[in-house]
């Protein structure tokens, strides 16, 4: 895509492109970029790459407008803004306007996340995931979780949230969402919005390994939430407890957590962001009872 990039965005003058060198590095380039006076970040790349340079951007404490150009696997964000199936030309039309809004994210231990955060299945999908490097796209997604849909054993995770707290039982999944899409392929949270002030909590019992496939393609049309080993509510601020420090994942990155708790949070319209037509910022909801 870079030559591509460079000649429309230089047929509107703008020639400033840097490039990452390694795994995570787009969060140093971001960051000197803000130090340069930059005051525009178009971001090419996944979902992990976007939520590091918007990480960079909510640590500055800068003013700083995010356009997201997607080139990853699921580019979840990129849906959120309607410029998933947008082209270059599109996203650097938007990018040189003044049109944006202020979108909420979440912050889990020290961490921002724009779509969402999960601890259980889906981080054993996103290990199996670094394992299949010979597929590409949404459907490394999906072979991946059929791979792990009878074999993972679920997780034990106590919840304390908005909406009360819940004793440890065994989960096979908990993901607390801000936007509504996960793996490019599953609508995790479909009435999520990232302009409401809150956190979508979807929380998945120890479902029967038999039923594990019926409920996994259900969440490809967001329509699990009929089950009733599935629990939803809204909240602000959470706090998930396991029996030892979890991994989790945010954004689709794996994480180690700090302790055996994690607090989770929405920082409500912390991100300006650049977004085709009218989405964001969707609907304002009053939470989940």
């Amino acid at each position: 895509m870079l030559p591509e990039i460079t000649a429309v965005f230089g047929a509107l003058g703008v020639t400033d492109i840097r490039a990452t060198s390694v795994k995570g590095h787009e969060s140093e380039v971001a960051a000197q970029a803000m130090a340069d006076g930059r005051t525009t970040i178009v971001a090419v790349g996944g979902d992990g790459t976007i939520s590091n340079v918007a990480n960079a951007i909510l640590r500055s404490k800068r003013n700083t407008r995010l356009a997201v150009l997607p080139a990853g696997t699921g580019n979840d964000f990129a849906k959120v803004l309607g410029t998933a199936k947008a082209g270059i030309h599109e996203v650097a039309r938007l990018a040189l306007g003044d049109s944006d809004s202020a979108v909420d994210v979440g912050l889990a231990e020290d961490d921002f996340f724009l779509n969402s955060c999960g601890f259980g299945f889906d981080v054993a999908v996103l290990d199996e995931i670094s394992r299949s490097t010979w597929l590409r796209g949404n459907a490394v997604y999906v072979y991946a979780a059929l791979k792990q849909l009878f074999g993972y054993r679920g997780t034990q995770i106590g919840v304390e949230s908005d909406s009360g707290r819940s004793e440890p039982t065994l989960h096979l999944m908990l993901v607390v969402a801000n936007s509504p899409w996960f793996g490019g392929t599953f609508l995790i949270a479909p009435d999520a919005s990232v302009s409401d002030g809150l956190l979508d909590v979807i929380s998945i019992g120890d479902v029967a390994p038999h039923r594990r496939l019926a409920m996994l393609a259900a969440a490809t049309r967001g329509a699990h939430q009929a089950y009733a080993d599935c629990r939803s509510s809204r909240s602000r601020t959470l706090v998930a407890t396991f029996p030892v420090a979890p991994t989790y994942q945010i954004d689709g990155e794996l994480r180690r957590a700090r302790s055996k708790s994690v607090s989770i949070r929405c920082i409500p319209a912390a991100l300006r962001v650049v977004h085709c037509g009218s989405a964001p910022p969707g609907p304002r909801r009053p939470p989940i009872r």
